[in-house]
């Protein structure tokens, strides 16, 4: 019997797939950054409160800061830093900047390669958010932090996306959102890999294995290198064990992988990838809801 030529292959099939897992994923982002732009800022005060207790001698309190990092860090432990992949309303400004920057870069000033950072110096560079975090640990310890007013600035982003203007006093954190977002348009997850000291907290949480991402290095075709050179934080999953905690969780490894040789335990459970990430939307969606995350 003659095959039915206009019946789709695998290949297509798995194209379009892609593309309505794409799809999917940037409505997230959307909603996630719409409903808990201040989720970053929450989860971090919840850092600086228990480093601050810390540091004054005094029991450590469960205020609604340090629920919301105990939820954050919780979901990143079962599910790896989903919330930097899909939720952080940073991250997702971040993406919209760089991409808003390559169709700049191509339409007006006629480049073929987007202008970013070399490969070579991305791990050296995000060490710099480690540094970041300790330095922070050190001020709100010392009880220094707290009396920086007008230098953070996400406390500056979080005022905008609350649709209020930062303060006068402000003007420092205003100068360095700018530098950031600058640096946003040159480099994929700018701040995500090199300034984010949550990001820092997120990449040395361990993750499930249930949960992690890892490749077959034997299946893998020879010479072939998408999947770092696709991965915003230059990656290969389970090439160095020492830097598979920056990995974003945004899956474009398993996305762009001729062979399909990226994945994660869980995808037994539920094989379909665009069910898999509404569920952890869902779920993550939910846990907002409770920790009074949700904007509304």
């Amino acid at each position: 019997m003659k095959q039915n030529d206009n019946l789709p292959t695998a290949a297509q099939k798995r194209k379009k797939q892609l593309k309505i897992k794409t799809a999917a994923g940037m409505i997230i982002r959307l909603i996630f950054f719409i409903l808990m732009p201040a989720a970053f800022s929450a989860g971090f005060n919840g850092v600086k409160s228990l480093v601050t207790e810390i540091g004054r001698g005094e029991p450590l309190g469960m205020n609604g800061f340090v629920m919301t990092l105990i939820g954050l860090a919780g979901f990143t432990v079962l599910s790896g830093r989903f919330f930097c992949g899909y939720v952080c309303a940073f991250g997702t400004l971040g993406d919209a900047v760089y991409g808003l920057s390559g169709l700049v870069q191509k339409k007006v000033l006629g480049r073929k390669k987007q202008i970013s950072i070399p490969d070579k110096a991305v791990p050296v560079l995000q060490k710099i958010k480690y540094i970041l975090l300790l330095l922070i640990v050190i001020l709100c310890a010392a009880g220094i932090y707290g009396s920086l007013n007008g230098y953070s600035p996400w406390d500056v982003f979080s005022k905008l996306t609350a649709f209020r203007l930062p303060d006068g006093e402000q003007i420092i954190g205003i100068i360095l959102l700018a530098l950031i977002i600058i640096g946003m348009a040159l480099q994929k997850r700018f701040f995500c890999q090199f300034l984010c000291p949550m990001g820092a907290v997120f990449a040395l949480l361990p993750v499930m294995p249930f949960s992690a991402i890892s490749s077959n290095k034997d299946s893998c075709l020879k010479g072939c290198s998408a999947c770092r050179r696709n991965c915003p934080v230059r990656i290969k999953p389970g090439e160095d064990k020492f830097r598979d905690g920056e990995c974003i969780a945004c899956e474009k490894c398993m996305n762009i992988c001729p062979k399909s040789n990226i994945s994660r335990p869980t995808q037994k459970i539920i094989k379909n990838e665009i069910v898999f990430l509404i569920v952890r939307a869902l779920l993550f969606l939910a846990m907002g809801c409770f920790w009074g995350m949700c904007r509304l």
